[in-house]
């Protein structure tokens, strides 16, 4: 395989792999505050993207890709609430377990990273280009 498009594939799988890495935090972001509807009832449970290596036998390329979507099996903060109708007995309620400070640096991670997937596929593109401007 053309060394060229080999820095294409390995970016575009590290683009993916971060995009699915945003998807995943913002939707935890947007269910930061959800609790259960019913007393018992269990919130919104945090999500998180693992990666894995994945090697193109064809060509001995080694790329990133997504691993996995697991849940966050850490507890629920719980609140006191005792008008809330997923309340306990007690009056307290369970909340997500999502950190909006854990997934505020996610965010910023994975999109510094899709941004340097970017850049080596520009760089790609601009020594592919060089290239076929030598052999003219």
């Amino acid at each position: 395989m053309d060394p060229l498009k080999s820095i294409s594939a390995i970016a575009a799988s590290g683009m993916h792999a971060q995009g699915v890495r945003l998807k995943v935090t913002a939707e935890n972001v947007a269910n930061a505050g959800s609790t259960g509807n019913l007393p018992g009832e269990d919130p919104y449970r945090r999500k998180m993207v693992s990666f894995s290596e994945m090697v193109d036998r064809a060509n001995g390329n080694s790329m990133v890709k997504v691993g996995g979507i697991d849940r966050d099996d850490s507890a629920f903060p719980v609140k006191y609430d005792p008008v809330h109708p997923a309340a306990d007995e007690r009056g307290y309620v369970r909340t997500s377990n999502v950190s909006s400070i854990i997934e505020m640096n996610n965010m910023r991670e994975a999109s510094r990273s899709y941004e340097a997937n970017i850049n080596m596929f520009d760089a790609g593109r601009r020594m592919r280009r060089q290239m076929l401007d030598l052999l003219k």
